[in-house]
């Protein structure tokens, strides 16, 4: 991943990611979005990868991974918000779903979890 963007490795972090239930279901994939604490916040981009089993076997998880972190690669640096946390999730349609689509989908996730943090942003400005 680029400068600026890290990974979430812990099980706490995402499970704190999962508590705070912003998130968006696209056809390719969900996404969990939860903005860092302000005590831990040092503007960065942190995104972690999961898939349940249910999706398949093992070979097929990992595949669905790789092309999750492909599509974040490409488009968190430039369209993620400093100071949150994400979890992208996989799903069956993940593994044969166009990868222009898949990026569509992420960037309409992205943009529609942080829309509400956007507005109150601007609110108070």
């Amino acid at each position: 991943m680029p400068i600026g963007v890290e990974r979430l490795k812990k099980r706490s972090d995402f499970l704190r990611v999962a508590s705070v239930r912003r998130k968006w279901a696209a056809p390719g994939l969900v996404l969990q979005a939860a903005c860092v604490p302000a005590d831990q916040n040092d503007g960065r981009v942190r995104v972690g990868f999961t898939v349940t089993k249910k999706v398949g076997n093992s070979v097929v998880r990992n595949r669905v991974k790789r092309r999750l972190r492909a599509v974040a690669q490409n488009l968190i640096p430039g369209n993620a918000v400093p100071g949150w946390d994400y979890v992208l999730i996989g799903r069956h349609t993940t593994i044969k779903r166009d990868f222009k689509d898949l990026q569509t989908d992420l960037l309409t996730a992205l943009n529609k979890v942080t829309l509400t943090q956007n507005k109150k942003n601007r609110s108070q400005s």
